[in-house]
Order: C-alpha cells, then structure tokens, then sequence
C-alpha cells in the first residue's frame, strides 16, 4: 500500500530562505508589516515596565545607582533574550517557514522514530500557557495605555476602567471580519509609534547623558548583588520588559526571518532603548520621589492629549496580534489533534494563515474583561503578566535545545553551555514571576492548568477511543477478499467512507452493509492525516491505492496549517486517473455517541473520560469541518461505551 510521505522533505536552516521568494521591492512592506504584526506587543512594554520596576526599589540614599542598575538589567534583558537568544537562534528553527511552539514540536518529533511522550507534554504545556498570555495581554497593554488619561486630566480616573472595557469589546468585535482589511495601517502606526518612543527618550537622554552608564552590566549585576531581599521582586518587573518576543518566533512564516531581523535592528530594538534611557534620564533629573508614571510625564504637556492616543492605538495593534496567534495557535492544536474541532473561518481571500474562530474570540473577550474589572489597574495586572509567557520561554528554550542537538547536529557540549545559559536567564525570570504567584500570577496559571487539562483528556480520549474502535473493527483486508467473492448488490456511483484507522475497516461501511445490504460501484476509504510541515503541496496531497475494481484506499495530508477541504483534495485525483464527481459521490460519516465506562480505571481516568465526552459533544460536526457539501453526507450512528 501507498504511502504518504506526511513528513515532507526539510533542512533545518535559515527561515530567512523563506523571504526570498519575495522580491527585493516586497522587503520594505514585509518590514512595515512586521513592525505592526510582530512588534505591537514589546513595543507597548515601556509604558509599564520601567514605571514597575521603579516602584520596587527601597528608597535607599543611593538613587542615582539604582535607577541605572535598573536600567541596566532592562537593557542587558532585551540584548540577551530578544536579540541573542530570540532573533539570532529561534528563529533559525523554522519548519518549512512556520515558527511557534507547535511548529517546533513537530520539528522536534521528525527527529525520532517515535517521539517520546514528553515532547507532547510540552507543546500541550506551551500552548495552555500561551492561552493564559492571549487573556493578560490585551487587558495590560489597553489598561495601561487609557491609564494616561490620569496624567491628562485626573478627574477621568473614574472613567478609566469602562473607557477600557469599550474598547476591549470594540476590539473583539470586529474580529470578525478578519485583518486583511486594517493591516495595512497597522505597520505605519507601530512604526509611528516607534519613533516617537525613541525621539521623547533622545529628548531627555540629551539633557542627562549620565544616564548612559547604564549600559555597563557590572551596573545591573551590583544592583542584583546589594538588593537580594527583592532581587526576585525587581527581575520579575524588569521581565516585563520582554514580553512579547516570543512573537517573533510566532509570527515567522508571515514575515520571514529576514524582515523580522531587520526590524528589530533597524528600528524596534534602537527605539526601545532610547525610551527606555530617556525615562531614566527624566527620573533622575527631576528626582524619583517626584515620579508616579515616568512614560507619560516625561512627554511635554502639549503632546501628553496625541500620545495617549497613540498609546491606546499601539497597545490595541499590539493586542490585535496576539488574539490573531491565538486563532493561529488553536487551528494548530486542532489539525494536530490536540483539541476538539471548532469552527474556523477563514477571513482573507488571497492570506490562508487569516482566520477567525467565534469560539475562541468569544472566551478571550469574556476572560479579558473579567480581568479588567477585578484588576481595575495595570499596576495590578502586571503581577498576573509574566508567568505565562516565561513559561512559554521555558518551553521554547528545552524543544531548541533538542533541535540544536538531533537536527543541527551541534556538538553536545555546545548544546549543554547555551542550554546552562539561558537556563539560568529564563529560569531566572520563571521562578521570578512565581513568586508573584498569589499576587495575580494565579490567573494564568489556572488558565493554563484548565486548558492543559482539557488538551490531555482529549489527547487521552482520542487515544482510549482508537484503541477501542481498533478491537472492534473488522480488518479492512478481510472485508474487502470476502466481499469481492461474494458481492452484495450493486448500485450506482461513489461512495467515500471517512476513517481514521488505515488498517480498519470503517464502521459506515460496516453498518452500511448491515442495513442496507448494498454497496456503491466505487467505494473509497478514505483516511485524512496531518503532516508534521506546514503545508503540503498538491502533488504530495493525495495517494490513491486500489484494492480491487470495487474498493480504493485514498489517504489526503493536509499541512497542520491548512484547512482540510476534502472535495477539493478529492480533486486532485484527477491528476491521478481517478475520475471524481461530487455529484455522484455520498460521504459516509460514523457518528460516535460516546458513554463514560465504568470507574475500574480509578476516579482520574472516570473523570477524563467524562470531559472527554463533553469536549466531543460540543466539537464542531464534522462535516463542516472537512467542507463536505451537506447534501452529499449519509451519517450513521453508534454509541461507544470508553
């Protein structure tokens, strides 16, 4: 029997390569566009990050030295994370162009002949963290953008958290008709934005050049080694100040590495810190006990009204980009199995990776604005923010280490040092943020921990059903020798059976012929699997195999960033010699009723069993899913006790 080669043909290097098949004349575009997609969310971190890690510090005589040691560990923090570790290596661990933490998953897995468990654990892991950042984000970044109408005008202070919700809803709103429509402004306005982040701070870096001491790293290091009794308080607030890297990696197969790298380099990086001396420089020539919000008292007061504006305009880009991952990310973990089916629509025309899924956004806007109105401040959700994405770190940091080692073929002791490296600098920064676990650091935890959870008992479930279907089923290859010795009744067309074990024959078919006591001129079994690529190309889709003049097995690979649409892959046969005509084809589907077992298997299993069943209730029918027309669907049901 055929088969499919799911894997595809990859050599792990520069997803720079990617870029290349744009022309030089798209470079700039894909620039801008980057500024806007992959930026938004580190490029809002100055309007907090400082100000928190200011409001830490003791108050001891020495001001002066600890501003710059602040500054320092700011500095060093966004060199070695975003810069050395982010944009130098991870983003080098494209597969076939795509980046994030399910993509390096499958990089990972393609390394062995049967990918351990932990490698799953991981991206299940990495990816409920990333659901509990989508939830913080947006609140944050909006929060802390309209919190400057406090400097503005403090009788608004009232009006600060319902202003925010608005627009929270507004935001979620129109998620709806997708981004394709409103990205084009989305880079101008980042790179606006940038910009004027990097002139305010130049501003005020000339009239205190003192401030650029804080480049020494003996600075951040002094500072570390004299304040141990908050020392994990500060790192977790100097943290803030590089979240949203990870959308770097995210966001690679939009953009390609190149763009993504010379954004940072050109622009986004230089900007930031400037900012980031020029709020050092203003605290310390004005004082630091006459400072509350450093961001937005140090801008002029004729411009204090537009640059509010322009903060809330950023940090809704920058939330923008992070519910369009979310999206991204959910349609992954489906295609991989990782999550039940649900409802994905697809919002651009001429851009498959723009899609909007009604569930998701709607759980996200609830979530979002649940924290708003109990958090009431930014100062308060910073505590909630860094947990999930240092986590997401972590995650990101053990999968490189695996690829450096099986697919780059890096020496082990070369992979050990960068490993001890940057174990000590996430780590650092994870434990950081957990100790601010019960000061709102339990909020992405949970979030975490309740998608983890369901994320396993799907995985679980899908594996016990399998398993139990597998003992049931009648070996494919009997069927079909009995069957072409004694055959039924005949009637005209096609027949496709959906099933997902290749060796089985599909319980449609089984009940099929039980009930009616006919069977079609042509019968395909089909079977549809998710490559560990991206996309898979048209002539690698499909592989046809016949059994005999009645029965074909057909095997269809989508790519797990594709959308399964299995009349157009069924298409492709023509290529083939297979003549397809939907209008005379009937799609059969087994419709599972699931019942929990018995609680032989212990309370945990009883339990996962139970929600196994919820999740599969409620997942999207499948016929919408594969795009099958509803008027060509014949489906059959049993019931499955797990």
């Amino acid at each position: 029997m055929t088969q499919t080669n799911s894997a595809g043909t990859h050599a792990v290097g520069d997803a720079g390569d990617l870029s290349q098949s744009h022309s030089r004349k798209d470079l700039p575009l894909l620039i801008l566009g980057a500024l806007g997609v992959v930026y938004g969310d580190i490029g809002t971190s100055p309007i907090y990050a400082f100000r928190e890690a200011m409001h830490i510090r003791p108050g001891a005589t020495s001001s002066d030295t600890e501003i710059l040691g602040l500054l320092s560990l700011i500095v060093w923090a966004l060199t070695l994370t975003v810069s050395l570790k982010y944009v130098f290596f991870v983003t080098r661990a494209d597969n076939n162009g795509e980046g994030g933490t399910l993509s390096l998953i499958a990089l990972a897995r393609k390394t062995f002949t049967k990918p351990p468990a932990w490698i799953t654990g991981l991206g299940v892991v990495g990816a409920a963290l990333f659901f509990g950042d989508a939830i913080i984000t947006p609140a944050v970044s909006v929060l802390s953008a309209v919190e400057g109408l406090k400097v503005v005008a403090p009788d608004l202070t009232q009006y600060v958290v319902p202003i925010t919700c608005v627009l929270i809803i507004g935001l979620f709103m129109v998620q709806r008709f997708g981004t394709a429509r409103v990205s084009t402004v989305f880079g101008p306005i980042t790179g606006i934005w940038f910009l004027t982040l990097g002139i305010s701070g130049l501003a005020h870096i000339f009239n205190y050049p003192e401030v650029l001491w804080a480049l020494n790293p003996l600075l951040g290091a002094e500072f570390v080694a004299t304040h141990v009794s908050i020392a994990f308080v500060v790192i977790g607030a100097i943290f803030l100040a590089v979240t949203g890297a990870e959308a770097l990696y995210v966001d690679l197969g939009h953009f390609g590495r190149r763009p993504i790298v010379l954004a940072w380099f050109g622009m986004v990086f230089p900007c930031l810190l400037l900012n980031y001396f020029g709020q050092g420089a203003f605290v310390l020539s004005v004082g630091v006990e006459n400072v509350e919000s450093p961001f937005f008292e140090m801008q002029p007061e004729w411009a204090l009204v537009p640059f509010v504006v322009l903060a809330t305009a950023a940090t809704i880009i920058a939330s923008q980009a992070v519910i369009s991952g979310m999206f991204s990310l959910a349609q992954q973990a489906i295609a991989l199995n990782m999550l039940p089916r649900m409802v994905v629509q697809h919002t651009s025309e001429t851009q498959s990776g723009q899609v909007y899924m009604p569930q998701i956004n709607s759980m996200l806007m609830i979530g979002v604005l649940l924290l708003v109105v109990s958090f009431r401040s930014s100062a308060a959700l910073s505590h909630a923010y860094g947990i999930a994405v240092s986590g997401v770190m972590v995650v990101t940091l053990t999968l490189l280490l695996v690829v450096m080692w099986r697919n780059w073929k890096w020496h082990p002791a070369a992979v050990i040092a960068f490993g001890i490296v940057f174990a000590i600098i996430d780590g650092g920064f994870f434990a950081a943020n957990a100790s601010k676990l019960f000061q709102g650091g339990w909020v992405p935890a949970v979030v975490a921990l309740v998608v983890a959870s369901l994320m396993a008992s799907w995985i679980g479930g899908r594996r016990r059903l399998s398993e139990k279907t597998r003992r049931d089923e009648v070996p494919l290859q009997f069927l079909v020798d009995n069957l072409s010795k004694k055959k039924p009744t005949l009637v005209p067309g096609t027949a496709v059976f959906l099933t997902s074990d290749i060796e089985g024959a599909p319980t449609a078919l089984l009940h099929s012929l039980k009930h009616y006591k006919v069977l079609h001129e042509q019968n395909v079994i089909l079977t549809v699997r998710t490559s560990a690529s991206p996309r898979v190309p048209d002539d690698e889709k499909v592989t046809i195999d016949a059994y005999n003049e009645l029965f074909s097995r057909v095997v269809v690979t989508f790519g797990y960033m594709e959308t399964p649409n299995i009349p157009k892959a069924l298409a492709l046969g023509r290529k083939l010699g297979w003549k397809f005509d939907i209008m005379s084809t009937s799609f059969f589907l087994s419709r599972r009723s699931l019942k929990p077992g018995p609680k032989s298997g212990g309370p945990l299993r009883y339990w996962q069993d139970r929600l196994f069943t919820r999740l599969a209730k409620n997942a999207s029918d499948a016929t919408e899913y594969f795009h099958i027309p509803t008027g060509r669907v014949v489906e059959i049901g049993t019931q499955v006790v797990l």
